[in-house]
């Protein structure tokens, strides 16, 4: 019997990479985002893609009750969707701050709590947590993603034990990284929200580092995440983290070596117009 995968956030970079390669290796998939338009590609693939926000809860169980009735069953749940909000703590408004974790945290924990019941019904099944390398590592201006992401690593260890004992697997990915559309909205976030403050220019000097890094030279493309997801699903007793791309396991390793002095001066170095 073909498996069952639903994929947030497929409607470009990471999401939209996931999607086809789950198809390719002969999944049925549902590709979910807010942009459908921007997910023909995906329709022309045989993959099933209609609209879901994860910020709007009948959406979301639209969303679900969709599969189930149309499928019967839910292998595979991806949690990719998210974005990097950016800029000095001083200015983000809060607003914005409660929209970055409602996006990258309780969206996500929403479609945990929909899903479950049925693959707990099964006693069988895999949510796969799209997590960063910024779960573990820091910047500045980066507060609230970061939060948002150290956040779900610590969601995610507490959700594999909690479901473990009904057969459901949750795996953290850990993408370094990766050349999509997220780097470019964080920094336009960044210099936006500093413009005009005495952050102006670090702001500034941050986001031309990460244009420096959006080349394949020092940055992987959204494949090496799609890799390691169907690593992680081919498995039968699958790790609970998987680094992705270039950089990922040095990055993380660092953070757990180094003293946090040592790990701050690193950062302000990288970072110091």
């Amino acid at each position: 019997m073909t498996k069952v995968a639903l994929v947030t956030g497929a409607s470009s970079g990471i999401g939209e990479s996931i999607a086809i390669h789950l198809a390719a290796d002969g999944w049925t998939v549902y590709a979910v985002a807010r942009r459908v338009e921007r997910m023909a590609g995906l329709a022309a693939r045989g993959i099933t893609a209609f609209a879901m926000d994860v910020t709007d809860d009948a959406s979301m169980v639209a969303g679900v009750d969709r599969v189930i009735e149309e499928q019967g069953r839910l292998d595979v749940l991806v949690n990719n969707a998210g974005y990097g909000s950016y800029g000095p703590v001083e200015h983000v408004p809060i607003a914005e701050a409660r929209r970055q974790f409602e996006v990258n945290l309780f969206g996500l924990a929403r479609l945990v709590q929909l899903v479950t019941p049925h693959m707990r019904d099964r006693r069988a099944g895999r949510i796969v947590n799209i997590s960063s390398i910024g779960g573990k590592v820091y910047e500045p201006f980066g507060a609230w993603y970061h939060a948002s992401k150290f956040a779900l690593e610590g969601f995610s260890d507490s959700l594999r034990v909690e479901l473990a004992p009904f057969g459901i697997d949750v795996v953290i990915i850990e993408p370094g990284p990766i050349r999509s559309e997220w780097n470019s909205i964080a920094r336009e976030s960044m210099i936006e929200t500093a413009q005009g403050t005495v952050y102006e220019t670090r702001a500034t000097a941050m986001a031309l580092a990460y244009a420096r890094v959006d080349s394949p030279r020092l940055s992987s493309g959204p494949e090496a995440v799609s890799e390691q997801v169907l690593k992680a699903l081919g498995s039968a007793q699958p790790a609970a983290r998987y680094p992705a791309g270039r950089g990922a396991r040095l990055a993380v390793t660092a953070r757990r070596l180094l003293p946090d002095r040592v790990m701050d001066a690193a950062v302000r170095r990288l970072f110091t117009p």
